[in-house]
């Protein structure tokens, strides 16, 4: 009888915009792995083992090699099946794409984190950040005023992998966010979380712990 063979682990945190972006494409990918929940203010020996730096998400992958970043999972899996054709946006390469997320990361990030834990960077607000994050957005209000997504009329990478921190966003104050003039921006942010990838990958799990039997994570969503 054949041995079966190791899956990949990722180490993960439910409510972090980046290990849920690498989520979605695991599953998204239909590629199967051992998913271990980590409790970010008790984080196991396991995952500083494999990345030190012991930020979520990390995949192990059976032959040795870590993956430490989001959007390197997210391109690991795709490039092994990408069902959707995430890679291949309508309208733009992956290159435009990747610059896009680039520019979320660089531009928009910071200011979210600033807005939303504004005691963190020693401000006694995060109104100001919550503007600069505003005008961000109003750049993809403009883009999704003309196009159902981002790169045309069906989701691609790039939505994927920006979505998570846009939800974060809006989450802040929601009150606040309702009531700006965006429907494109809410239009899609809408699809986004009531789409079934986004359901099943927000499952509740509990937190691993060594010798937990292993538990399987990462078939595609109906």
């Amino acid at each position: 009888m054949q041995a079966q063979q190791p899956l990949p682990v990722l180490y993960s945190f439910r409510r972090c915009p980046y290990a849920m972006r690498a989520r979605l494409a695991l599953r998204a990918a239909g590629q199967v792995c051992e998913l271990r929940e980590v409790v970010l203010r008790n984080k196991p020996d396991a995952l500083l083992h494999a990345s030190p730096k012991g930020t979520v998400p990390v995949l192990v992958l059976p032959d040795g090699p870590v993956l430490a970043e989001s959007l390197d999972i997210m391109l690991w899996a795709l490039r092994l099946h990408d069902p959707d054709r995430w890679l291949a946006a309508e309208a733009g390469g992956l290159a435009a794409q990747l610059a896009l997320i680039l520019a979320t990361e660089q531009g928009f990030k910071p200011q979210l984190d600033r807005y939303k834990y504004p005691n963190r960077f020693g401000l006694d607000t995060g109104l100001l950040a919550r503007k600069a994050g505003a005008d961000w957005l109003q750049d993809l209000e403009r883009c999704l005023q003309a196009n159902a997504y981002l790169f045309g009329s069906r989701p691609a990478l790039a939505d994927w992998a920006i979505a998570p921190f846009v939800r974060q966003y809006a989450h802040t104050d929601q009150d606040w966010f309702h009531d700006q003039a965006w429907p494109g921006l809410k239009r899609w942010l809408g699809a986004f979380e009531q789409s079934r990838l986004f359901a099943a990958c927000m499952e509740k799990y509990p937190a691993w712990t060594p010798g937990d039997a292993p538990l399987r994570f990462g078939l595609a969503a109906d």
